[in-house]
């Protein structure tokens, strides 16, 4: 299959990507992954190793609608987004809004 990956084409099959991945040790997964065999990886990890580009120069959305294509299962961000935007509350602000009158610091 023909993709395009950071502005550049990329001719890329299922058989491959396996073939690419294999005996690559996955980094742990902060955000979107997908799995390949047994194993899920990064993204970006990935991306680097199919086109040997730095991770700067493509996007996360790229080399998940390529493995998609493909067949192979992507999965989002494994941090929930409310775990990312939480604000750590002092004692006083916690029991203030267990008590239903939140106190400003």
């Amino acid at each position: 299959m023909r993709c395009v990956i950071a502005r550049f084409p990329f001719d890329l099959t299922k058989s491959g990507v396996l073939e690419s991945m294999k005996g690559i040790k996955p980094e742990q997964v902060l955000g979107e992954s997908v799995i390949i065999g047994r194993r899920t990886y990064p993204v970006k990890q990935v991306g680097q190793v199919l086109t040997r580009q730095d991770r700067r120069d493509f996007s996360a959305g790229e080399v998940l609608r390529a493995m998609t294509q493909l067949g192979f299962t992507c999965r989002g961000s494994s941090i929930p987004r409310a775990a990312i935007a939480t604000r750590v509350l002092s004692p006083l602000q916690r029991a203030s809004a267990m008590l239903g009158t939140p106190v400003t610091a």
